[in-house]
């Protein structure tokens, strides 16, 4: 008998108590409809909008077994979130992805069948293969994550056509071993993971999703953040 798997959600969130219910809803929706052993775990790091509060009430409707809440004190990013989450994960499997609703969960069954055509360490949603694409961005910022993500694909060769990208599905195992050498922070930190797992030589799977920017609430990507990219770019580069 083959052993079951179980996928383990990682929410990160910060002020979403708009998006958290809309999502929960659609990821219970999706692992029901695939039969599909799962729990949320939602990491909000102390949102002063009331997202816990929100994440609570979700809690009791959806039971503590499926949704489980590990919350932080104050704003501490997402490589740390991750970390906090990992080692809460039962799962064998890891699902990271935005709490903002840009990633739709309908596409989480296409990263579990991809997982186990090539038994990958890594399926990543890619918005720049296949049919996938962008929604709901302006002509700067899809010039913008065109950009880097070429000037990435030409300096690192990766192997991945979207680094950017933070919708992904990991082996638990896989994750810990890339969270624990990345260096970096914010919006480079999905794009280290991806060239660290060349380093490491893990196999890389990839389905085109539809991304959609935010529903509620404020793009997260301003000019500081591209300057920061830059230098995480020429980090890797030089160190990798």
């Amino acid at each position: 008998m083959e052993h079951k798997n179980k996928y383990s959600v990682l929410l990160p969130t910060y002020n979403e108590k708009d998006n958290l219910p809309i999502i929960i809803w659609l990821l219970v929706k999706a692992f029901t409809e695939s039969g599909n052993d799962f729990e949320i775990i939602v990491i909000d790091d102390g949102s002063p909008d009331g997202t816990l509060d929100v994440a609570k009430q979700l809690q009791t409707i959806y039971g503590d077994k499926n949704i489980v809440l590990r919350p932080r004190e104050k704003k501490l990013g997402l490589g740390t979130a991750y970390i906090h989450g990992i080692k809460h994960a039962t799962g064998n499997f890891v699902v990271i992805m935005d709490a903002d609703l840009s990633h739709h969960p309908k596409f989480i069954k296409e990263f579990i069948e991809k997982q186990k055509e090539n038994n990958y360490d890594i399926v990543s949603g890619t918005r720049y293969s296949g049919n996938g694409g962008v929604y709901g961005w302006d002509l700067k910022r899809k010039i913008i994550s065109r950009g880097a993500n070429y000037v990435t694909q030409v300096l690192l060769r990766p192997g991945a056509s979207d680094l950017t990208g933070s919708f992904r599905l990991y082996k638990k195992e896989v994750l810990k071993q890339l969270v624990q050498s990345c260096k970096s922070k914010g919006y480079v930190f999905q794009m280290e993971m991806v060239i660290r797992a060349r380093q490491f030589g893990f196999t890389i799977g990839e389905v085109p999703i539809s991304f959609v920017d935010r529903v509620y609430g404020e793009s997260k990507l301003g000019g500081n953040e591209i300057f920061q990219f830059a230098k995480g770019l020429l980090y890797l580069f030089a160190t990798t």
